[in-house]
């Protein structure tokens, strides 16, 4: 029976090659596209799911309050939160605290070789963590100070195939670690891919007997990550947490008229859902994740809709078909499984090209979207399972409708010849037709939407000049006594060269987050509620002169002053923070800085620091002359090869043995916009992808349409219509449902777009021509669609229109 079935669904198939290969191409499309977005959504999804313990970890982020308002979130908190709350939080089974550190330079066989990802560990982040060991103990590693952990990477560069547990590495060529562990290499999908991990008593051992960790509450820089027991409750240990901060912060944030909280963030949630300072990865977007979640179904469902269209559509041409089948005895039960039959071998043949498909566009959409996907998918369980339902729900949700619809007909108006469409099946057509015309014009505002934004921040001034900027990071192996004179020697030597307009030495640059953070500065003499959070750059004289940082107030700093060690300079959002009324108030001012008081000299233009999704941060700019930190050189905007190859030839003179590790400023600035360029990409291509599977089911739908309307036409003809009148009938219903569509899409549209932009600092104000022009754009769209089958009915002979049956 069921080959029975198979095999009349064939025959109907070949039998209406252009409806089926519309059907298949349009469902093939929908079905990749949605596969595709499915597995850039699943990995972004599974981020720290091969943690055994992920439901029970948790990280610990810290809030400040001063004066009752949040100044800063940021997750690298105090040093003690972990062991304090440990003592007194029964619920807390286990902590472990990781501090990031700098690249190292190993030594082996008197070989240099970079590291850069390091963090110091506490003994517990293989108990916590599941970093599965090769090599070594994972009670015991890491327990010790000046023991490390290698990633199975890292120990198969620097020992080969030996195994390096109980082997002495040299660092820095400094300190020397015992290797107690080789872990494998972390997966792709987790916010901690560590290269080496030194032990967290080499840390304290490092900072000194007279400042132990353990009771810093004041010292940030600490990530804490709290292994709860099972059944904890987290917002109950949360609540815990108050008494014991209050225990030992209360009296030094009273001073300060501050306050600190902790937060648990659930470690499966960081990577979606957490921008605070301090990240130790960057992170993605939970809601851009979502709304590609979203095209992947529109564009599925859409295919499917184009389906239901023509199959309801070619009801009637299908009728008599029907009437004799229940003539001859055909039960209804018997009829909807045919037609499901054609809905599943359709389905059928869609799946398998939609499979080519995602075979095909693999490499493209991995370079597309920055995703790592591979033909190893084809092996995943998960993979399959979703093609499966996609193909069941495909064959079921596009199929039932119409299996209902045409084995419902009756056979004594079929054979009468009285059958003819009914109002129900039009109405639902034109609503499927409108949902379509929505979901197109959504997107295409979206897509319109992303791009503009894109280009404003990537066209706005940023009140600083980046260009022509090389960077070259901070030198890894030097010893303390020798560093200023050779930073010093380098800067002269690199100044003295034509291809060299400038030089400066700075904590941070243009382009990430300002990582040292000062919390209580006020002016000396105000009261303690004025103190306030600042972010400060240690910097030497030239970096201010070199990025083309504009004053508004007062001088930067200069070797003509003898003082300006003692000097800070504002920028115009941290003398916002001051409370007092113009820029010239500032100057002169002193300030109380950690202990010292300092005096304001300068208050600048707020510049960018980061991208425009970020706020102006509250800047002081402190000088250091012997500061160590990036190296940032202005080359000319000619020959770059060529300067590069000279200030390494300088480098390599003043610090031998440190890598040279460059980027230019501009290029680096620019991958903050990376994941919102790939996004808008990503977004604009299943945008198109959309908008064809509609005008695929559109133009078959307009297809029959006018063959309906065949006879009607020859009469108007006959009658004396034009061209142009019967073209205007034809697109008047069209035009109707498009303006149904644009007035429901405008308003989802704007909700999504208006709460998706408010993610940005900075950003674009929502243009009428956001709305206007994609609806311009989708009513082209469709009258070019609809056209080649209208006018060709429109000029058609009449006399041959009116022969048709």
């Amino acid at each position: 029976m069921i080959k029975n079935y198979l095999k009349i669904a064939w025959r109907n198939i070949i039998r209406q090659k252009g409806y089926s290969g519309i059907n298949i191409i349009g469902l093939a499309i929908g079905i990749a596209a949605c596969v595709l977005i499915l597995q850039y959504v699943s990995y972004e999804l599974s981020y720290e799911n091969f943690q055994t313990n992920k439901d029970r970890i948790y990280r610990v982020r810290q809030d400040r309050y001063d004066n009752g308002k949040l100044s800063t979130q940021w997750v690298s908190g105090a040093y003690a939160v972990g062991n304090s709350f440990k003592d007194a939080i029964p619920e807390i089974e286990d902590y472990v605290k990781l501090v990031g550190n700098d690249q190292v330079i190993a030594e082996v066989n008197n070989q240099p070789v970079q590291i850069k990802k390091v963090f110091f560990a506490s003994g517990s982040f293989f108990r916590i963590f599941s970093y599965p060991l090769i090599a070594g103990d994972k009670n015991k590693a890491l327990t010790e100070p000046f023991t490390a952990a290698l990633s199975e990477t890292t120990a198969r560069i620097l020992y080969g195939t030996t195994n390096p547990v109980g082997k002495r590495l040299r660092l820095n060529r400094n300190s020397d670690y015992t290797i107690t562990a080789v872990y494998k290499d972390a997966p792709a999908n987790t916010q901690l891919r560590p290269d080496i991990l030194l032990s967290y008593a080499t840390f304290v051992k490092f900072v000194g007997p007279d400042n132990n960790p353990e009771t810093a509450w004041l010292w940030d820089g600490c990530l804490t990550y709290l292994l709860l027991r099972k059944g904890a409750d987290p917002a109950v240990v949360e609540k815990k947490f108050i008494p014991v901060v209050e225990k030992f912060t209360a009296a030094d944030m009273k001073k300060f008229n501050a306050a600190v909280s902790y937060t648990l963030q659930p470690l499966t949630d960081i990577h979606l859902y957490s921008h605070y300072m301090t990240e130790p990865a960057a992170n993605g977007d939970g809601k851009t994740v979502y709304l590609l979640l979203g095209i992947a179904f529109f564009i599925v469902i859409i295919a499917w809709v184009n389906y239901i269209n023509l199959a309801t559509a070619r009801a009637v041409s299908r009728a008599k078909e029907v009437g004799i089948r229940k003539t001859v005895g055909s039960q209804r039960r018997q009829l909807i499984i045919q037609f499901l039959s054609e809905s599943a071998l359709l389905n059928g043949f869609a799946l398998i090209l939609a499979i080519l498909i995602v075979v095909i566009a693999i490499p493209g959409f991995n370079q597309l979207s920055g995703q790592h996907l591979s033909f190893s998918l084809f092996g995943k369980t998960n993979f399959w399972a979703g093609l499966s339902a996609l193909f069941v729900i495909g064959v079921f949700f596009s199929g039932l409708y119409p299996a209902f619809v045409l084995s419902g007909f009756k056979p004594i108006d079929v054979l009468k010849g009285t059958m003819t469409a009914t109002s129900k099946g039009s109405l639902l057509r034109k609503g499927l037709v409108v949902f379509q015309f929505t979901a197109s014009l959504f997107l295409l505002i979206g897509t319109l939407t992303v791009y503009q934004q894109i280009q404003y921040m990537r066209k706005q001034s940023l009140g600083i000049n980046i260009d022509q900027t090389l960077v070259v990071r901070a030198p890894t192996v030097v010893t303390d006594s020798t560093y200023l004179q050779n930073m010093s020697a380098l800067k002269d030597n690199l100044n003295q060269q034509t291809s060299v307009k400038g030089v400066t030495i700075s904590t941070s640059i243009p382009g990430e987050s300002v990582g040292w953070n000062a919390g209580a500065i006020k002016l000396v003499g105000a009261d303690e509620t004025t103190q306030k959070q600042y972010r400060v750059i240690g910097m030497d004289y030239d970096y201010m002169k070199l990025y083309g940082i504009k004053l508004i107030a007062g001088r930067g700093f200069s070797k003509d002053f003898g003082d300006d060690e003692h000097s800070v300079v504002f920028n115009a959002k941290g003398f916002d923070q001051l409370g007092l009324n113009k820029p010239e108030d500032a100057v002169g001012k002193k300030i109380d800085f950690w202990g010292q008081q300092y005096t304001i000299i300068g208050v600048t233009e707020n510049f960018h620091q980061q991208s425009l999704r970020e706020t102006f941060e509250p800047l002081i700019f402190r000088l250091i002359p012997d500061i160590r930190g990036y190296l940032s050189v202005k080359t000319p905007a000619v020959n770059a090869s060529q300067t590069i190859a000279q200030v390494k030839a300088s480098w390599d003179k003043f610090f031998p043995g440190n890598s040279f590790e460059y980027f230019f400023l501009d290029d680096h600035f620019n991958d903050q916009y990376k994941a919102d360029q790939r996004f808008g990409q990503v977004f604009g291509l299943f945008t198109s992808l959309a908008i064809l599977v509609a005008c695929l089911g559109l133009f078959g739908l307009a297809s029959f349409t006018t063959v309906q309307r065949t006879k009607e036409i020859g009469i108007r003809k006959v009658l004396g219509a034009s061209v142009f009148r019967i073209l205007k009938l034809l697109y008047q219903e069209f035009a109707i449902l498009l303006v149904i569509a644009f007035a429901i899409a405008v308003p989802l549209a704007w909700f999504t777009v208006t709460n998706w932009l408010q993610g940005y600092a900075f950003r674009i104000d929502i243009h009428w021509s956001y709305f206007v022009l994609p609806f311009l754009t989708i009513v082209v769209i469709a009258l070019l669609t609809v056209s080649f089958q209208s006018i060709k009915a429109a000029i058609a002979n009449p006399v041959k229109s009116l022969r048709t049956e």
